[in-house]
């Protein structure tokens, strides 16, 4: 009887019962398409540029400028989706990123002016779909209480998966056929990703007439940007640590040891959403989102205190197994606190603030790196554990009244 209970509380058959029900597994495939660009764009731009034009500079400030502008236009194309419908903006920014990535591979290889290129940048980002709200979105609509814990989960799993294949193949991409030729995946792609979600009509949201409450700003709620907070500092984490792994790697004359304390932590996360999304646990959300900052800020302690491989890669295993269930956590706590005429929107400021918060942790830790080497880095990785643990202990009261 007592193993029935355990196996009644941990089954990762959860896993097989959600994409087993109709729409749910092509959902998962169409989103996994759109999805991959997220994970290639930047570093496509960043081989592209620097290949082309040699100047690490230039393709890091272009880069730069298209994560920073996909994370302000974000919210706004999340917002039009709730009020036109996710059909609508799909068709209308697969387009015009379309276009604007071509106008970029162009702009790059005819060597025209800067201003020019980075016209083409803010263009690919302000069109960029915000997908990671809008999946989440539609599995809102498809499945129960019950199952969407699962779907969370399994999303984050594949976000995992895609962010550490992603880079690789952009790389290999433009290293072994194009400088473009990453980029250009990531066009045809986001086309036809978007184009399979918009023929996905069992998922479709829909549209909520206006409210007093449907119609509010999700960025004007409290809980929202309680999560944004919580969003942010596992960005600055994931920044800081990419950082500091690299510059660590270089300082003991070991390059690939960076890539194997990055994947250490990357499974580490692999590993705690696979097990989250499968256990069907009692406590509430908003004491999981403590226990589960708690961990990423213990996980970051020992990185100030050694510079031994095997203590390193322990603690980013640590570090690791908290950042997919912290943001499980966090999307759960959002369908359920926030109108499901702003659910996208919702989203789409939580996507927002982890890459600003990422884009945060790569400029302050490189900076640091450069100053005073990999150990300081890791104050910066502290930072963001503790930020983590103190948001989410602070907004215990809110998020549970609420």
């Amino acid at each position: 009887m007592e193993t029935e209970a355990v196996e009644s509380k941990f089954s990762f058959g959860s896993y097989t019962r959600l994409l087993s029900d109709p729409g749910h597994a092509t959902l998962s495939l169409f989103g996994l398409l759109v999805r991959f660009p997220v994970a290639m764009r930047s570093i496509s731009c960043i081989m592209l540029i620097s290949a082309t034009m040699d100047s690490l500079w230039i393709a890091g400030t272009v880069a730069g400028t298209l994560m920073i502008t996909q994370a302000i236009a974000s919210p706004v194309l999340g917002r039009f989706a709730d009020k036109f419908s996710q059909r609508k903006v799909l068709i209308i920014t697969c387009c015009c990123h379309v276009i604007a990535i071509l106008s970029l591979i162009g702009l790059v290889l005819l060597n025209m002016h800067l201003w020019a290129i980075m016209a083409a940048a803010i263009a690919t980002g302000c069109s960029s779909v915000p997908v990671d709200g809008f999946i989440r979105t539609r599995w809102a609509s498809m499945v129960t209480d019950e199952a969407l814990r699962t779907a969370y989960a399994l999303e984050t799993v594949l976000d995992e998966i895609i962010f550490l294949l992603g880079p690789l193949i952009a790389i290999v991409l433009a290293t072994a056929w194009h400088p473009a030729a990453g980029l250009a995946l990531c066009a045809a792609l986001t086309f036809s990703g978007s184009l399979a979600l918009v023929l996905h009509r069992r998922s479709e949201p829909v549209i909520v007439h206006k409210s007093a409450e449907s119609d509010r700003r999700a960025i004007s709620m409290v809980w929202v940007r309680a999560l944004m907070i919580s969003y942010a500092a596992v960005g600055l984490f994931l920044g800081s640590i990419d950082v500091m792994m690299i510059a660590y790697a270089k300082e003991v004359g070991n390059p690939t040891l960076a890539g194997v304390l990055l994947s250490i932590c990357a499974a580490g996360s692999l590993v705690g959403g696979t097990c989250y999304g499968a256990m069907n646990w009692s406590l509430s959300q908003p004491r999981l989102l403590l226990i589960t900052s708690a961990t990423l800020c213990a996980g970051t302690l020992p990185l100030i205190f050694t510079s031994v491989p095997v203590v390193m890669g322990i603690s980013a295993f640590v570090a690791g197994l908290s950042v997919a269930p912290l943001l499980i956590t966090c999307s759960n706590l959002l369908e359920s606190l926030t109108p499901k005429g702003c659910l996208s929107e919702g989203f789409s400021w939580l996507s927002s603030a982890g890459w600003l918060g990422f884009s945060l942790g790569v400029s302050v830790g490189g900076q640091l790196s450069d100053q005073s080497g990999a150990g300081q880095v890791a104050w910066v990785a502290m930072a963001a554990g503790t930020l983590a643990l103190l948001s989410s202990l602070f907004s215990q009261k809110l998020l549970s009244n609420k």
